[in-house]
């Protein structure tokens, strides 16, 4: 028989000073995470229940202290993306004081063997540092630093999508046009031990879709505290995330990020990305950016992107998304390629989709690669919405690829005459 779950682990976000921890807590162990109301604001882990000793308090004692009126000296988080190309490695060092910029941090390495980038023999690979947030979790100066990755001869690894995006927001053809991103990141988060999502019957199924979007109450919403403490602990570290909701599927959630230019969009979808990873590694839940964590009637995770530039923002725009719209289709095979793995088995004309073989786009229908809103249609300007992206897709390619194909690149007469006709026939 199959048996409710919504696990013994709860989430709480609670202020700590003069509102105390309720003293009546639930039998057991609760974990959760906290923001603390000090101004060094940062997160902890709660340990809660019988089990609760001196210890564990004092080891708390030492998390929380803060160490601004000692000394000068912060510590830094080296952020970057691993041998998958989608898993977020990171590792600290102490600075000898507060920075404001990249350019003042150091250089670093760390094993590429361990993390399965090494070239051959030699398994050195260099941190550069590119962007640097608040955190959240130690609070005071100290930061979480963006890096991409290189080898000693200062060549970019093969998972070091950041250096060519730069190279693409670099171009003075893109600056010009101040590309702006609003990237829709969906995630499901699963019971750790059983690998089935939050809130979900242990080896079985909740009821059908519907109720679950958007939705309030113990019974249709699992995981509101986590993706309240993400969305806190994003703010704090400055990050420009602009909302978040539950999604169609009990035990996802999405947030949004933007509107970000050029480069930023990405750096603050992988910070973002880092900060939630270690949100639920505190709350004991996994994290998965599986395109179709479960298969059948259920919803995928996606990662949408929203996206214009200058011109489809100014009078006239509509005929400048219409170009970009055609420009996309011509280069549909490669955006899919590039987009991530697993994208085939969410894409399939089914659940909110357009099929991963076809391109077609449409006003407000969202079952096409390319959505356009009715506020864009009414106004004769705005931007268009790419659905094709799924939940784990790396910013860095999704967001230089779009600038690259709708600003940078020209197809031929004959390939846009073509083009042109087949979307005629489709819209």
């Amino acid at each position: 028989m199959a048996q409710a779950v919504v696990p013994a682990m709860q989430c709480q976000v609670g202020v700590r000073g003069r509102s105390a921890v309720p003293a009546r807590q639930p039998a057991g162990r609760v974990w959760g995470v906290r923001r603390t109301a000090r101004a060094t604001s940062g997160f902890e882990v709660l340990a809660l229940g019988p089990e609760t000793t001196g210890v564990i308090q004092r080891m708390q004692q030492l998390l929380d202290m803060d160490t601004t009126p000692f000394t000068d000296k912060i510590i830094a988080e080296y952020i970057w993306v691993g041998g998958s190309g989608i898993d977020l490695r990171s590792k600290s060092r102490t600075i000898s004081k507060p920075v404001e910029d990249p350019s003042e941090l150091p250089k670093w390495n760390y094993d590429g063997s361990s993390t399965g980038q090494p070239p051959g023999e030699d398994s050195e690979v260099i941190l550069y540092p590119q962007a640097i947030f608040k955190d959240p979790f130690r609070g005071g100066n100290n930061i979480l630093v963006i890096c991409d990755t290189y080898t000693p001869q200062g060549e970019p690894v093969p998972t070091n999508k950041r250096h060519m995006a730069a190279q693409i927001f670099s171009d003075p053809k893109v600056t010009a046009q101040v590309p702006w991103f609003g990237i829709e990141q969906e995630y499901t988060l699963m019971q750790r031990d059983v690998n089935w999502p939050l809130g979900w019957p242990v080896g079985g199924y909740p009821g059908p879709q519907g109720p679950y979007y958007c939705a309030v109450g113990s019974d249709k919403s699992f995981g509101r505290d986590i993706s309240d403490a993400h969305y806190k602990a994003c703010l704090y570290a400055g990050i420009e995330i602009s909302g978040t909701n539950g999604e169609v599927m009990p035990g996802q959630w999405e947030y949004q990020v933007g509107p970000s230019v050029g480069i930023d969009a990405g750096d603050h979808i992988w910070a973002s990305g880092y900060i939630l990873e270690r949100i639920t590694e505190q709350a004991g839940v996994v994290l998965t950016l599986d395109p179709k964590p479960i298969q059948g009637d259920w919803n995928g995770a996606g990662c949408h992107t929203n996206y214009s530039t200058l011109s489809m923002r100014e009078d006239g725009g509509f005929d400048v998304i219409k170009k970009a719209i055609l420009n996309l289709s011509l280069r549909h095979d490669l955006h899919i390629a590039a987009y991530g793995e697993g994208n085939e088995r969410r894409l399939t004309g089914l659940h909110e989709t357009a099929s991963i073989s076809d391109f077609s786009w449409c006003v407000a229908n969202r079952g096409c690669s390319i959505r356009v809103g009715r506020e864009t249609e009414a106004k004769g300007k705005g931007y268009l919405e790419d659905r094709r992206p799924p939940s784990n897709m790396d910013p860095y390619t999704v967001t230089a690829l779009l600038a690259e194909t709708t600003i940078l690149w020209e197809p031929t007469l004959e390939a846009e005459a073509l083009a042109a006709k087949k979307l005629a026939l489709k819209v």
